[in-house]
């Protein structure tokens, strides 16, 4: 009831205003009221689903040392416009997104005579605002904060990691994002966090809060004060950071330039897990796709020289054990093609891994010979995907991108992975976090470089994604996650199993992850005290839970070839989709998704659990579903031949990771699928329609 009146009284204060300060979602149900305080000009924005609350009046505003832009506003316009429209991906979750959503914008004048309009947009999941600052007589602004606020009327915990962790290689943790006030000091709230955060609020719904569209401004991270959820802008470095304390005053922020835009500050809000997945707002908020032609972007898999250097049998740097040798790279080549995976990359070919003090990504160590590989590739049809590690210096990377790309180019590389491994990159404005605003810059300078070159990406040691893929296709997949890389080496044993089923409801939210999936082989005898937390068929239920347009198989040649038969999965499962489904999950439990090869009739299902085995129902309903003319239709009764990749009986991550059967069976839309899944473990499905359908 207090709810209920609450909404009532912004109503009405909102009615006493104008109306036109309101805005609905497409189906109705959610609706954004926003308001300038007549009295002092302070700006603010709610959000109410049915007919109440879900974030309380909230602030909005930015401080720059121009001017301190949250209060002493009045409003001199506003405009709505309503937006319903369906895009083809490039590559993706889903081949069509639809883009449905009401907007508004209103024009605000600040007493120091600064215009600066707040853009709003409401999907029928959720909604997004940015602050734009059209072209006016202050030319230059120094962005010192950033007010934005979202005061959730519910008690809530968030899926987070902390916004200091170097690579975002942390552990997401569920937390209180609202604590309780005793003796006037706010308890168990959460330190700054790393944007996104996915939250689950008491009544059983889910919000996910991230940005979008990030390519000239700092990442946002989020922290907890005074019982609202606030940005906290990464800051700006020109020397290592000395002082930890976060809210240092006149801590610059951003520079920026007339007229300019901020990234969207977006919100997810469904009532179910599955709807919170489902979501696209964050793609939709971005730019469509600026190359012209994109046929030469393609996903694809593709296996390395990596694994053996993480599990210390082979090295990046020339010696007696070096991975990158023309001979090794020619016996990965000629696997992958046998087994149709469709590129091989190579870490260490290039020389300035013996000291990092100047890596050289135009001339091959003695043993790696580029012109041979380069037809060699071309002949077996398997491409090489360059490496391209910085050590951080992305300065030095910079300025000879363009001669650099052009000989990878020359070479028929049409991937490169690019890595920055060090807490803090240099780049031309000196030492910052690879998150901040020089860093943010030079990704996307990466990014529109290789484009010109028709070079796609995968972008390690990254700032967080916000769907820039859609503007840039040839991004096609980064790390930033604790991955598989991890249990190779860690001294604290490796991740444990929940990690995984943390993932897809939180980093993969934000966009395509290279995890690297695909270990055949758990125990490392060089470094005993670690190994994979998984079962065989967890690994294979990565390839579907785990979404990448550029998908690794990671482990060694050898190793899939003691287990052939489960490798056949990896051969087959595509990695572009027609449609992508969440079928049943909890975050830091278990997930099952469903996926559409995209042109085709095949659909691939995956399921990982943690160190709890579980017993699950699996409906093939979404068999039935099809598109014909852009519109989802019923089709006939068919039959499938489904291929099943299962935990046997006895199966367990820690005592017989390897046990595993597989099945053949013929299935149609009507029957249900009951799976067991072994502590740390999964499963894989393959379905195709049978040739007794004909």
């Amino acid at each position: 009831m207090k709810k209920i009146l609450y909404f009532c009284f912004i109503c009405l204060l909102l009615g006493a205003c104008t109306s036109s300060k309101e805005l609905t979602s497409p189906d109705g149900h959610l609706s954004l009221f926003f308001d300038c305080d007549a009295d002092n000009g302070t700006i603010w924005y709610a959000v109410a689903r049915d007919s109440e609350l879900v974030i309380d009046p909230s602030e909005l505003g930015i401080i720059a040392r121009e001017a301190v832009l949250t209060d002493r506003f009045r409003v001199t316009g506003i405009d709505h416009h309503l937006e319903d429209a369906t895009w083809e991906t490039v590559w993706g979750e889903e081949r069509l997104i639809r883009d449905c959503h009401n907007a508004m914008t209103v024009h605000l004048l600040h007493q120091s005579g600064i215009n600066m309009d707040i853009e709003f947009r409401l999907f029928n999941d959720g909604f997004a605002f940015r602050y734009i600052f059209p072209e006016q007589d202050t030319k230059k602004l120094t962005i010192t904060d950033e007010h934005s606020a979202y005061r959730f009327t519910q008690n809530a915990e968030a899926w987070s990691i902390p916004w200091r962790t170097e690579y975002y290689e942390g552990l997401w943790q569920k937390r209180t994002i609202n604590g309780q006030m005793v003796n006037g000091q706010m308890t168990n709230t959460p330190d700054t966090l790393c944007s996104p955060i996915t939250i689950e609020f008491a009544d059983g719904t889910y919000g996910f809060v991230h940005e979008a569209a990030l390519s000239d401004y700092p990442a946002q991270n989020l922290y907890v004060r005074e019982g609202a959820l606030r940005t906290y802008l990464t800051p700006w470095l020109r020397e290592p950071i000395k002082n930890e304390e976060l809210n240092i005053k006149n801590e610059v922020k951003a520079y920026v330039e007339t007229p300019f835009s901020t990234p969207w500050r977006m919100v997810i809000l469904t009532k179910t897990l599955p709807e919170l997945v489902a979501s696209r707002i964050m793609l939709n908020l971005n730019e469509p796709c600026k190359i012209e032609d994109t046929s030469w972007i393609r996903p694809m898999k593709f296996m390395g020289i990596w694994w053996g250097m993480h599990i210390k049998t082979m090295t990046w740097e020339q010696g007696p054990n070096h991975g990158a040798t023309t001979e090794n790279m020619e016996r990965y080549m000629r696997f992958a093609k046998e087994h149709g995976i469709g590129a091989v990359l190579a870490e260490g070919w290039n020389k300035g891994w013996e000291d990092w003090k100047h890596f050289d990504f135009t001339t091959p160590y003695d043993d790696w010979d580029m012109e041979y590989l380069s037809r060699l590739a071309d002949s077996l049809g398997v491409q090489i995907v360059g490496h391209n590690e910085t050590g951080g210096n992305a300065a030095d990377y910079e300025k000879d991108l363009d001669a650099i790309y052009r000989y990878h180019e020359a070479n028929g590389i049409r991937v490169i992975k690019t890595g920055y491994v060090a807490p803090i990159i240099r780049t031309s404005d000196g030492l910052q976090w690879n998150k901040g605003q020089s860093g943010v810059r030079h990704y996307r300078k990466v990014i529109e470089t290789a484009a010109k070159y028709h070079i796609m990406i995968d972008n390690h040691e990254p700032v967080m994604p916000t769907g820039l893929q859609r503007t840039y296709p040839n991004l096609l997949t980064q790390e930033g996650v604790r991955g598989q890389e991890w249990n190779a080496w860690s001294t604290d044993g490796g991740s444990p199993c929940e990690h995984v089923t943390v993932l897809p409801f939180t980093r993969i939210m934000a966009g395509p992850v290279d995890y690297t999936p695909g270990v055949f082989h758990f125990e490392n005898p060089v470094i005993p005290t670690t190994r994979v937390h998984s079962t065989l068929m967890n690994q294979l239920g990565l390839f579907v839970c785990f979404y990448s347009p550029l998908q690794m198989a990671c482990d060694l040649p050898e190793h899939y070839m003691e287990h052939p038969d489960a490798f056949r999965f990896i051969e087959t499962v595509p990695c572009d989709w027609e449609r992508s489904l969440l079928l049943d999950g909890k975050i830091g439990d278990f997930c099952v998704f469903a996926r559409q090869e995209r042109g085709s009739d095949n659909w691939y299902v995956g399921g990982i659990t943690d160190e709890q085995a579980r017993e699950i129902d699996i409906p093939l309903s979404f068999l039935n579903d099809k598109m014909i003319n852009d519109q989802m239709v019923n089709d006939k009764m068919v039959n499938y031949k489904a291929v099943l990749y299962l935990d046997a009986e006895d199966a367990d991550w820690e005592t017989r990771p390897y046990a595993y059967n597989i099945e053949e069976r013929q299935v149609t839309v009507s029957d249900t699928l009951h799976v067991r899944m072994a502590p740390g473990g999964g499963f894989a499905m393959e379905f195709k329609i049978a040739d007794n359908n004909k």
